[in-house]
């Protein structure tokens, strides 16, 4: 009874990481689990390749994109006295708009990247530090603290 004993005969482990080869004929490495280090790709294919620069770019990206989802998560755009038509309209769009910039953060970082993790986390908490918490209201907060619902 081969494989009855518990052990998993001619089972391999999974790859950390495959070799993919792109059109200009480089090897691309996919990571399959975190891993640190600039060289990668983000969001689109061949970016931000190997340079520095460019990586330091994605990383901004990425925290920018994490900070404008709190915000529209505590943003408060729509009039009380708003038309409830055109208020709905403006509260769909700003939800399209979050959950849209939420998919790109949570695709940045299934890049399995380190750096992009890390600075996606940063980003969310200042975000919310900025928007979300108590720290610069100075009064106690309304019984409606944004036009969206809560993530």
């Amino acid at each position: 009874m081969d494989g009855m004993d518990g052990m998993d005969h001619g089972m391999a482990s999974p790859p950390s990481s495959m070799n993919m080869n792109n059109n200009t004929g480089m090897m691309m490495t996919m990571h399959m689990t975190f891993f640190w280090g600039k060289n990668s790709q983000i969001l689109f294919s061949g970016w931000p390749g190997t340079s520095s620069e460019m990586y330091a770019l994605a990383l901004i990206f990425v925290f920018v994109l994490a900070v404008l989802v709190e915000w529209l998560s505590h943003c408060r755009l729509i009039k009380p006295e708003s038309n409830h038509v055109v208020a709905g309209l403006i509260q769909t769009s700003l939800h399209a708009m979050r959950v849209g910039l939420a998919y790109l953060v949570m695709l940045a970082v299934m890049s399995f990247n380190g750096g992009v993790f890390l600075i996606a986390v940063v980003g969310h908490t200042l975000g919310f530090l900025l928007f979300g918490s108590r720290l610069f209201k100075k009064s106690t907060p309304p019984s409606k603290t944004s036009d969206l619902p809560p993530c």
